[in-house]
């Protein structure tokens, strides 16, 4: 069941319960800060953070991808439903339109079409026809 489940519903999930909980906080505030050999600090916000874990989740979504099955097929499709209602969401809801956002959609944007064109490779190497017998 869980092959049947698009794995960056998580990160949707996350992004809408923060924005709705916390209304108005900044996916620019400063987290931690961790000092560098250079003398800078390099500063970790909320958002840099969500966008490494929606990576994770990306990463998972296309190894998930590489299997062909009628799983995979109901997966893609789930993929791109979630990919049109979070573009419904970041077009008319206000929490939603952020860089943050936006950088979600893309990588569910990116998740289907390598979803897709992994399917299509797979589905091309297991359609063979064999010559006839003569």
């Amino acid at each position: 069941m869980i092959a049947t489940i698009p794995l960056l519903i998580i990160p949707l999930a996350i992004y809408n319960i923060l924005a709705f909980i916390t209304p108005g906080y900044a996916w620019a505030n400063v987290l931690f800060s961790v000092p560098m050999v250079s003398g800078v600090s390099w500063d970790v916000t909320l958002s840099d953070v969500f966008i490494v874990l929606s990576l994770a989740f990306l990463f998972f979504e296309i190894v998930k991808a590489t299997s062909a099955s009628t799983r995979s097929i109901i997966d893609h499709m789930l993929s791109t439903l979630v990919f049109v209602v979070a573009l419904v969401e970041f077009l008319l809801v206000g929490a939603a339109a952020t860089s943050t956002f936006a950088i979600l959609l893309a990588l569910m944007l990116l998740d289907i079409v390598a979803g897709y064109s992994v399917s299509i490779r797979v589905a091309r190497r297991d359609f063979a026809i064999e010559p006839r017998p003569e």
